[in-house]
């Protein structure tokens, strides 16, 4: 118990310091890098999302299906998702709540509780695939059996989320090195793949599609960039983290966090074109279409040597293990906010874990699982997203932080694109 209190009042110590820098970067004190550092992290944290495992399986299908023809996909979504993360902090930085928060204090009982629920089952579907992925990434480099592996991730996330005990800043710079490290291994993989250069900006900026196939193979994509539980996390990250006493403080703050939210977006959307532009280089050119992630390092061995092999194994086994500790704080917001209830958050990580962890006792295809999942994230975007936009358009609750037209109608236009793809996939699931 004393060792409890002591790690709590050096949590609570660390994070004094962080609003105490961040003070004097609101009062002018301090210019330049310096001054943008105290801001920097919670996009960082969101930003896992848009490359869990889920991504890994959708962007290789992609390019070894298609080669670079549906990279516009990643670039529209990714797009999409800078407008949404600078809309989800924005109103945690406006009101000091976040997004269930502010949704429980405005729907109705019923309204919050089915929210809940199916944001619930959308974080479910996310740590089917972050946890399914550090799992895999574990077998595929040691070649231990999946149900191990699967165990060792357990314990290698709950490593992570124990930093949460102390402070934001060690969870925010683990989270950041994790992520340098798919950087990493996705750029050596890029420079052996010897990708050319006119298919890749014809790739992206010309958008289109090949058949109902490459329709749903999209929908899955934008599923695994514009994440649902992103949405949250982010609002829950900037609400209580820097908190701004006037309007020109949170003006500041989130002058700051936009730029936050821009490189850690730019990086996420490299990776994830890394990962196409690997897979049509590599796999398409030679005829080869990978759906499954360990015909791909399979297929990485054959093809570049051991190498490129390992270093697809530790991106997919770092991106797991980060990702899957941020589902878990994702979980612990929707639950406070929409139904005012919390459980312990290592109570939640054990739960969560039970559906991955049956899937591989009783041998599901992995690959499979994470496709699938992707489809079923793409289905909870809506019910977040909309929520949001209704609420950052509100000149009452946002203040001098409230969208600009231009803004709005984006983000509507955003919301109906995905609706309508939603229920595109939804009949060809059902009847196609």
């Amino acid at each position: 118990m004393e060792i409890e209190q002591i790690g709590q009042e050096e949590t609570s110590q660390k994070n004094k310091t962080l609003r105490d820098n961040a003070n004097t970067s609101l009062n002018g004190e301090s210019r330049g890098l310096k001054q943008l550092l105290p801001f920097l992290g919670p996009a960082f944290i969101a930003a896992v999302a848009y490359i869990d495992p889920g991504n890994y399986a959708t962007n290789f299908s992609a390019g070894s299906a298609y080669g670079y023809k549906l990279l516009w996909v990643i670039l529209a979504s990714n797009l999409m998702a800078v407008l949404i993360q600078m809309m989800s902090a924005k109103l945690g930085i406006a009101t000091g709540r976040n997004l269930p928060e502010v949704s429980r204090e405005r729907f109705s009982k019923k309204t919050s509780i089915f929210l809940w629920i199916q944001a619930e089952l959308v974080i479910m579907a996310t740590d089917l695939a972050e946890f399914i992925g550090a799992a895999l990434g574990l077998y595929l480099l040691f070649d231990i059996p999946m149900i191990a592996a699967a165990l060792i991730a357990a314990v290698g996330s709950f490593a992570i989320l124990e930093l949460q005990r102390r402070g934001v800043r060690p969870l925010e710079a683990i989270i950041t090195g994790m992520i340098f490290i798919v950087v990493i291994a996705f750029g050596i993989q890029v420079f052996f793949a010897e990708p050319e250069a006119g298919p890749i900006i014809q790739g992206l900026f010309t958008p289109k599609f090949e058949g109902v196939d490459s329709i749903l193979l999209s929908a899955g994509m934008l599923g695994a960039t514009v994440m649902p539980h992103a949405i949250y996390l982010h609002s829950g990250l900037t609400s209580r983290r820097i908190i701004g006493k006037n309007e020109k403080e949170r003006k500041k703050i989130f002058k700051f966090e936009v730029i936050d939210v821009i490189i850690a977006m730019v990086i996420a959307g490299g990776i994830n074109a890394s990962m196409l532009i690997v897979a049509a280089a590599l796999f398409n050119k030679e005829g080869i279409h990978v759906e499954d992630l360990e015909a791909a390092f399979n297929q990485f061995d054959s093809l570049l040597g051991p190498t490129t092999a390992i270093l697809f194994g530790i991106g997919l086994l770092s991106a797991g293990l980060s990702s899957s500790s941020v589902g878990t704080m994702t979980g612990d917001i929707v639950m406070q906010g929409y139904i005012n209830k919390k459980i312990p958050i290592y109570l939640r990580r054990l739960i969560t874990m039970t559906p991955p962890l049956a899937i591989i006792i009783m041998g599901v295809n992995p690959s499979k699982a994470l496709v699938m999942s992707q489809v079923i994230l793409s289905f909870g975007i809506a019910f977040a997203l909309i929520p949001l936009i209704i609420f950052t358009s509100n000149k009452k609750l946002m203040g001098s932080l409230v969208n600009r037209k231009v803004t709005t109608v984006i983000a509507w236009l955003i919301a109906l694109l995905i609706i309508c793809l939603n229920i595109f996939l939804l009949y060809q699931t059902l009847f196609g």
